[in-house]
């Protein structure tokens, strides 16, 4: 047996299995995909592109984000065997338990990325270019020298640059020839490092309060700059930045969008709670839709959306306006 196959953590070893290699590829997370949807419904209202052939073009680029997500994910348990045996849920992956061969793995690898760039192309060039780049995060992410999840901060704005691409996978799926609003972009990658940041402030605690923080530090080694104070606060921070930078959006394209804001203020305010539970669901995001009450707020929320996409609420202008109140002072 060969030894580098095997995680050098607690977790009991197994014999591999055909089910293993396809679980690396976590095709229950295509729940995040609905970041998605978001790039498709704006393109579609501020662009009014043509809508010929957007059956196919949506369906294959739904396909081929699945296919490059799959080996991003293939490649971040692969690379991770060794750190991911000293988590608690990571200790159960397929490649920490079983001794996976290394050619089968690359080739799964190789394949999914090859598949999901190639249906890539298919969409069309701007859709390529997102995609390429979707999949060279993977790499960043995971592998070394870079290994940008090894640093505290850099790991959650690298992981949650996935979150804008996404944005823009759907943009570009529909509109070819524009990028999506630079404002809605920044404000979809505060959002999700506010949400990657309250993963491993749910993380941190949990581990800490259990296993221990020495545990924690041999999972990843970007735990060592945190703190659940820096962790915290760092959710604080990505939040003001995201509503800050989504106002803008909303006053330069959509102003009517606004009275759907304190419904936004909402989600992260939940969410956040979420995370400060013990064995929170933030440290699974790809079974979020489990929450009842977070999903009764989204889908409130997308209900007030869509409802003010027909509204026409024109003194909400003057909200971009400069104006002074003035007073009659006697004396």
């Amino acid at each position: 047996m060969n030894r580098d196959n095997l995680a050098t953590g607690p977790a009991a070893i197994r014999r591999a299995h055909w089910r293993d290699y396809l679980r690396m590829a976590r095709l229950d997370h295509m729940t995040k995909h609905v970041f998605i949807l978001p790039g498709l419904v704006l393109a579609w209202m501020l662009r009014e592109p043509s809508l010929e052939g957007a059956p196919w073009r949506i369906a294959l680029g739904m396909a081929s984000a699945v296919a490059v997500a799959s080996a991003n994910y293939i490649l971040n348990e692969w690379l991770d065997r060794a750190f991911d045996a000293f988590h608690p849920d990571k200790s159960s992956r397929p490649a920490v338990t079983a001794p996976l061969w290394p050619p089968a793995v690359w080739t799964l690898y190789a394949g999914c990325s090859l598949a999901g760039l190639a249906m890539a192309g298919e969409v069309g060039p701007l859709f390529f270019a997102t995609s390429l780049l979707f999949w060279v995060s993977g790499v960043v992410y995971n592998v070394q020298p870079l290994r940008a999840k090894n640093l505290p901060f850099l790991d959650v704005l690298c992981e949650s640059f996935n979150n804008p691409l996404r944005l823009m996978l759907g943009w570009a799926m529909l509109e070819e020839f524009t990028l999506a609003p630079a404002s809605l972009l920044l404000a979809y990658w505060m959002g999700g490092a506010f949400l990657m940041g309250a993963k491993r402030l749910s993380e941190y605690r949990e581990i800490a309060a259990g296993p221990g923080v020495a545990v924690l530090h041999r999972y990843r080694a970007s735990f060592r700059g945190y703190t659940e104070e820096r962790l915290l606060i760092s959710c604080f921070v990505y939040a003001l930045m995201s509503t800050l930078l989504l106002g803008v959006f909303l006053v330069k394209y959509r102003i009517e969008y606004l009275m759907a804001c304190p419904l936004v203020i909402a989600l992260f305010a939940h969410y956040l709670a979420l995370s400060l539970r013990s064995g929170s669901v933030a440290q699974k995001p790809e079974k979020l839709f489990r929450e009842k009450r977070l999903m009764m707020i989204s889908g409130l929320t997308i209900l007030a959306l869509v409802g003010l996409s027909f509204v026409q609420l024109p003194r909400l202008q003057t909200l971009a306006e400069p104006h002074f109140i003035q007073l009659e002072l006697r004396r």
